[in-house]
């Protein structure tokens, strides 16, 4: 089976368990990197082509914006092509309850009938949100998983959490 990684991540300043800090490499990068790691899948990125600002209250007026705007964030780029692959592991943080909008806009970009979704989404307490049910919206003719939930401040930490995961 033919796997991608495909992964949105914000670096920056990031909320921690009721603090502020400012990390280098998003959550959801490390936990996807940790997923290639455990299954060896290609990888990538999505990068909006205007990314949103370092600093976190900045980047949430911004998230929260384009979620009641329905926006479409373009995107910096995208794979050729995603025809080749029968699994998608998809990565986001929980922006204002869901996905954030740049993955809408990926979603969208492809067909994804016949493929199986497997979302995971670094948070801080929130879990899934509706992310798992926007996913199935977007990509009816797909199998979406139930997805999983990794808790951001405890990230570095989840290999066994995504080894199981992964497993099952």
């Amino acid at each position: 089976m033919n796997q991608l990684i495909a992964f949105f991540s914000r670096a920056g300043e990031n909320y921690f368990g009721g603090e502020m800090r400012y990390v280098d490499v998003g959550n959801t990068e490390i936990a996807a990197a940790k997923l290639q790691a455990a299954i060896g899948a290609d990888m990538f990125r999505i990068e909006m082509k205007e990314p949103y600002s370092l600093e976190y209250k900045k980047c949430v007026a911004e998230a929260v914006k384009d979620k009641k705007e329905n926006a479409r964030p373009e995107l910096a780029g995208f794979p050729e092509s995603i025809e080749e692959y029968d699994v998608i592991y998809l990565g986001y943080p929980n922006y204002c309850g869901t996905m954030p909008m740049a993955v809408f806009t990926f979603l969208e970009h492809f067909n994804f009938d016949g493929k199986i979704i497997r979302p995971f989404c670094t948070n801080e307490g929130s879990g899934m949100g509706t992310s798992v049910e926007d996913i199935r919206k977007l990509c009816p003719g797909a199998e979406v998983d139930s997805g999983l939930s990794i808790h951001g401040s405890h990230v570095r930490e989840c290999d066994e959490l995504l080894k199981r995961w992964e497993a099952r």
